[in-house]
């Protein structure tokens, strides 16, 4: 049986979405813990629903972002889970010093309030996956997908008996019935993997795809349509600003702008928008993309005479 609970984190709904699995009466998988400081709420939700939160032997982190996984350490601490991970997000869940720092220089003194505590796993807790393996547990066969594309330590999670697929972020942001956005936060945003990641999943064909920001959608087609129609515009969009000369500070506020009248073209309204902005920052995708171009492709920003 799947559980999709809402962590409610910052208070809010709609944000990030743990997703739980029963394999056995005593035995929980978990795709996608939060940050730290949604534990508790987790932990009470699925008490609530006459789960043991002893019982989540094993977390499937789709990356190693603090909105996904930054509390992996708690679950790994209080219960014993094991923690599987891509390879090269794996050194960074046992020793966070540099994911934190990186972090910092983003966030600031407000780390703390956004994501809570961070602290290491132990490395014998810390289990690489490999693309294509399938994780037999109990009767549940799960396969790892390497999604490249919005992190290079990114996977997503295919459940074949449900036909369903644990996308994590590389299938995007798509919350209260708003658009399918791209998150494009810095350092390792790469378009062109993010399409063949894309193409991987098209060519599983799930019937359903399960979204850290947030929830089940049913109609996988046209979701990676208009995610790969939207990337792509994107891109464009940041490559233009950059060929124009502007710099990042100018950048953020049109951005913003930008991003703001596509949401409320959708009909979400004000709060929607600020659900979207607390899932996805606009800024981070201004920062992701002008990295994208600068490292991967600087020769199409320059400006001809």
């Amino acid at each position: 049986m799947l559980h999709l609970i809402d962590s409610l984190h910052l208070n809010t709904p709609g944000v990030i979405c743990v997703a739980v699995i029963e394999t056995a009466p005593d035995n929980l998988i978990m795709i996608d813990c939060g940050p730290a400081n949604v534990f508790e709420n987790v932990v009470s939700e699925l008490r609530r629903r006459g789960l043991h939160p002893e019982h989540v032997r094993q977390l499937f982190a789709t990356h190693i972002h603090l909105d996904h996984n930054g509390g992996a350490w708690r679950w790994q601490k209080e219960f014993g889970t094991i923690i599987h991970v891509h390879p090269k997000g794996a050194p960074h869940m046992v020793d966070p010093a540099r994911l934190v720092g990186s972090a910092t220089r983003i966030y600031g003194d407000q780390m703390d309030y956004l994501w809570g505590a961070i602290e290491g796993i132990p490395e014998y807790a810390v289990r690489n996956t490999q693309d294509g393996e399938v994780i037999q547990i109990g009767a549940l066969d799960l396969r790892v997908v390497e999604t490249p594309g919005h992190a290079q330590h990114h996977n997503a999670y295919w459940l074949s008996s449900e036909r369903l697929l644990f996308a994590g972020d590389i299938a995007g942001v798509a919350i209260g019935g708003g658009p399918i956005l791209p998150p494009c936060p810095p350092p390792d945003i790469d378009i062109e993997a993010w399409h063949s990641s894309i193409a991987k999943i098209q060519k599983i064909d799930p019937d359903r795809l399960a979204l850290t920001h947030f929830g089940l959608f049913t109609n996988p087609k046209a979701h990676l349509k208009e995610l790969s129609d939207r990337l792509s515009a994107w891109a464009e969009w940041m490559k233009n600003a950059l060929r124009a000369g502007k710099s990042e500070e100018i950048i953020v506020p049109e951005f913003q702008q930008f991003t703001e009248q596509e949401l409320l073209r959708s009909g979400i309204g004000e709060k929607g928008v600020a659900v979207y902005e607390q899932a996805d920052p606009a800024a981070m995708s201004v920062t992701g993309l002008s990295r994208y171009w600068k490292k991967h492709h600087p020769e199409a920003l320059a400006i001809s005479s």
